[in-house]
């Protein structure tokens, strides 16, 4: 151990340190860099304060005890004014190197309780910084028997220093129960000296460590709250539960606090809505509940509007209004108006096959599924405008002409998807939607009506209406006797209202979940789906239980069934997110038939830590796929999806994540491989990042048939409504290179929609929303594992589901009365600034553009005029601007 040698070495060194510079001058002639440098570090004055220190330390252990202060003040001015900057170790501590073991030994000698034994501590503390050995704490213990000052003025390492010591004795006196009201009064000292000092993350680690983050609210001010509670959040991401919800909450309270009620909106989101209505009635001012209210409904948020968060009832039903999304669909109608793509696109403009040189050019291969495919084209690009080519395009001759022929140019259950896509045509636009999808109502075709339920169902996806006309007119055809009718209203019902946890549904569905006489195995599936997007993330137990008795029950053949696997992403749905809450589901699960036991406790898991980040889960899949299993086991593929899913919330994690699967795929088996293209689609869903299109674009030419076809599908995914030419480009190529396999072509066309999803302007992205856009996600990438008998099968209306995570990827600028403003904003890369010191720029690499914009995946915008003042700060979706009191123009 060090301590013990340290007396005898001083002894020596002590006498023989003045003689040491007379031996340096030959040393210098040699040349050597070393000695050079040592003689250039004690010039005069060096030399000077050496002999001066030394001095001090004989006098500090003179029998007189007034020398002895003396040369204790004199030594504590020194090292003061030599700690304040902190660029290399301070003289001082250096010329006192040797005696520190001296100082040590005497300072246990010394008298107790008298100030001079005080003032001797505090100097040692100081000196521990550079002398005490690992782990003895040794800067603490004196700090905690010397006097009781400002420990600020002995500079920023040495607090530093103290705060690292203190963490550690914290562990050790809760392990061994010992009292820690010393050590808290420090802490006290050291978070205020950090807080005025800018350097708000080191308080914050120091009460994390302490475990006592309240301390923070009384310390933050006006100047340093924003960035204390940037810190918070983000560090948020990569706390284990429950610390991460006490750090948002502690967030919470500081944006409450200082007013920042948009912020504080957001933390609320996050803490699964339970401040929700406290930020509503905080505040008086109208405009800004109606800007909280368009944070809502971007969040998907189902949320009354009651008398405490607005006394009038014009005011109510205005806030109301904007939390039921209705101004969703002119807000995008006003985007696309400016940006000039309102004109319809055909499917042809999308597949741009005059660009494609040689075969495939004019392939007409199974024209039914190639018809099939280009409904899905057309539904995708021009989704939410209210016109297309297709469904829409008006006809001369007689009312159903143009649209009525498109439908019939497809065969039995691809009409449902056709007078489905009308839905998605019409999105958001629920009064013409629900009058143009009425007439298909009436057709005589099963398969017609049961895609018009489908497609009530997508119209009012994300808009909220008072008198429930999706419900009212659904709910007629629940229980008709065809199963195509029945499969389209209840998935109907599950688009419509998901998120929403309407107490009504649960009755309905779960009755249709339990009759298993009447139901067949597909409708009791597509019912346990409804349920689980409609009750997404609200642990509802009772659903739970009927979807497990659903599971239990049925025989060895329906097993087999590859549409089963859905039924445990149904229950899972009901855990997305929501951690621990599931285990208890979990534990019934290892009691279902070994053939689907497997599979469902992996689709809990993966769904119940989707984006938390949570590493253990991870290492936990990781550690299922790297078993290599006889054939027919299939729950490896959800482990895959899983590891994507749970690590897809923060950068870091998305990061690692794409190296793992890259692993995977040179390692993994076949059924690994047929999964590893969809994760990587889902971990940069609508961002389509260099090196994960690349590996997409290899293994779209893979010699597996299951792998190209999930490669394809997550091209599109990746490059969901950004137009990124390099894809489209890819997609083009590879619709010539698989023109004769009907099921590669359908998959490239699928793909090519959603790269122009929305001619551009929606984003697939589920982070800003609630759980619903996730859970739409899910389901499909969950079918996905499974294409030939899902999508590529009778089942392809599940691509539907995607639509809850359809989302504008705008930023429109509104005035008081709601109506669009045009203002210039900067648009660039944002740039984490989380624990930067000054006040950094937050985008890089910007362009001046005038509202409304689109903003990409990773952008943020910030206002280039100072003209009006947003009532948020995150620019996205609505934001509602008021003038500047304090602008005058030139």
């Amino acid at each position: 151990m060090a301590p013990p040698e340290n007396p005898n070495g001083a002894g020596p060194a002590a006498p023989s340190d003045p003689a040491q510079p007379q031996p340096q001058p030959p040393a210098k002639s040699k040349g050597k860099k070393k000695d050079e440098k040592k003689d250039d570090d004690l010039s005069e004055e060096d030399l000077a304060l050496k002999e001066q220190l030394e001095l001090y330390v004989v006098r500090a252990q003179d029998a007189d005890p007034g020398v002895q202060k003396l040369a204790l003040e004199s030594m504590r001015q020194e090292i003061r004014s030599a700690t304040s900057s902190m660029t290399s170790v301070p003289k001082p501590l250096k010329f006192l190197r040797p005696h520190y073991g001296t100082l040590k030994s005497y300072f246990e000698t010394m008298p107790e309780s008298s100030d001079l034994k005080r003032y001797m501590a505090d100097i040692l503390s100081v000196l521990a910084l550079t002398m005490s050995a690992e782990g003895e704490r040794e800067s603490l213990k004196y700090r905690l028997l010397g006097s009781e000052g400002d420990i600020g003025s002995w500079g920023h390492e040495y607090v530093r220093n103290l705060a690292g010591e203190i963490a550690q004795e914290f562990q050790k006196r809760q392990d061994d129960d010992m009292p820690i009201d010393a050590l808290m009064e420090l802490v006290q000292q050291i978070v205020s000296f950090h807080m005025k000092h800018n350097a708000e993350p080191e308080a914050v680690d120091l009460l994390m460590e302490v475990e006592d983050l309240d301390l923070l609210v009384e310390h933050v001010d006006s100047t340093n709250y924003k960035r204390t509670c940037l810190y918070l959040t983000s560090s948020s991401k990569y706390l284990p539960a429950p610390d991460d919800m006490l750090a948002l909450d502690i967030a919470y309270t500081i944006y409450m606090k200082f007013e920042d009620l948009t912020s504080a909106l957001r933390i609320a989101l996050l803490l699964d809505n339970k401040y929700v209505k406290q930020v509503y009635t905080a505040t008086e001012d109208l405009q800004l509940k109606k800007q909280f209210s368009f944070i809502i409904a971007r969040h998907g948020l189902a949320m009354e509007i009651d008398d405490e968060i607005a006394a009038d009832d014009n005011d109510k039903e205005g806030l109301q209004e904007i939390v039921n999304n209705s101004k969703l669909s002119e807000g995008y109608l006003t985007l696309a108006r400016d940006i000039e793509v309102m004109e319809a696109k055909s499917p042809e403009d999308i597949y741009k096959v005059h660009l494609i040189d040689g075969r495939g050019a004019s392939s007409s291969l199974d024209s039914a599924r190639q018809n099939l495919a280009a409904t899905f084209v057309n539904a995708f690009v021009n989704a939410g405008f209210g016109q297309d080519k297709l469904m829409t395009a008006p006809s001369d001759s007689s009312s159903s002409g143009a649209s009525g022929n498109w439908l019939f140019k497809n065969k039995e259950h691809g009409k449902a998807s056709a007078a489905a896509s009308l839905g998605m045509i019409l999105l958001w636009d629920t009064d013409s939607g629900l009058a143009q999808l009425d007439k298909y109502l009436h057709s005589n075709d099963a398969h017609v009506v049961a895609g018009a339920l489908l497609g009530i169902g997508i119209v009012t996806c994300g808009v909220k209406n008072d008198c429930d006309p999706a419900l009212a007119i659904l709910m007629e055809y629940i229980n008709k006797d065809d199963t195509n009718i029945r499969i389209g209203a209840i998935l109907g019902l599950g688009i419509a209202y998901a998120g929403s946890q309407k107490e009504e549904l649960k009755s309905y569905l779960s009755t249709v979940l339990g009759d298993s006489e009447k139901s067949t195995l597909e409708v009791l599936i597509f019912s346990a789906i409804a349920l689980g997007l409609v009750f997404v993330g609200s642990c509802n137990e009772e659903i739970a239980q009927s979807i497990i008795f659903a599971l239990m029950e049925r025989s060895e053949a329906e097993l087999a069934e590859p549409i089963i696997r859905l039924l445990p992403v149904a229950l899972g749905l009901l855990y997305l997110g929501k951690q621990e809450s599931v285990e208890a589901t979990a534990e019934v699960s290892k009691t279902f038939d070994e053939k689907i036991r497997k599979y469902c406790d992996v689709t809990l898991m993966s769904l119940a830590y989707a984006g938390t980040g949570n590493v253990l889960k991870v290492q936990k899949l990781l550690g299922i796929c790297s078993q290599h299993l006889e054939k027919g086991e299939t729950h490896q593929g959800p482990a895959v999806l899983g590891i994507a899913l749970i690590a897809m919330a923060e950068e870091l994690g998305a990061e690692m994540a794409v190296r793992s699967l890259e692993r995977l795929l040179q390692y993994g088996e076949q059924n690994i491989r047929r999964a590893v293209p969809l994760a990587l689609g889902i971990l940069c869903i609508s961002n389509p990042k260099v090196n994960v299109m690349d590996t997409l674009s290899r293994l779209s030419h893979d010699a597996d048939a299951d792998v190209s076809m999930a490669a394809i599908i997550s091209l599109g995914l990746i490059g969901a409504g950004t137009n990124n030419a390099r894809i489209a480009g890819m997609l083009r190529n590879l619709s010539s290179y698989y023109y004769k396999e009907a099921a590669h072509l359908f998959c490239v066309r699928i793909a090519q929609g959603l790269v122009h999803l929305g001619k551009g302007l929606l984003t697939l992205s589920p982070y800003h929303s609630d759980r619903m856009a996730l859970g739409g996600l899910v389901t499909v990438l969950h079918a996905c594992l499974d294409m030939k008998s899902t999508i590529l099968g009778k089942y392809h209306y599940i691509l539907y589901i995607i639509v809850l995570a359809m989302q504008p990827r705008m930023l429109l600028t509104v005035d008081e009365d709601l109506k669009p403003l045009s203002v210039p904003v900067r648009v660039g890369q944002a740039v984490d600034v989380v624990g930067q010191a000054g006040r950094p720029k937050t985008i890089t690499g910007f362009q001046t553009h005038s509202t409304p914009v689109l903003l990409a995946a990773g952008e943020r915008a910030e206002l280039a005029t100072e003209k009006y003042i947003p009532l948020t700060s995150v620019l996205e979706g609505f934001v509602i601007l008021k003038k500047n009191p304090e602008y005058n123009e030139e």
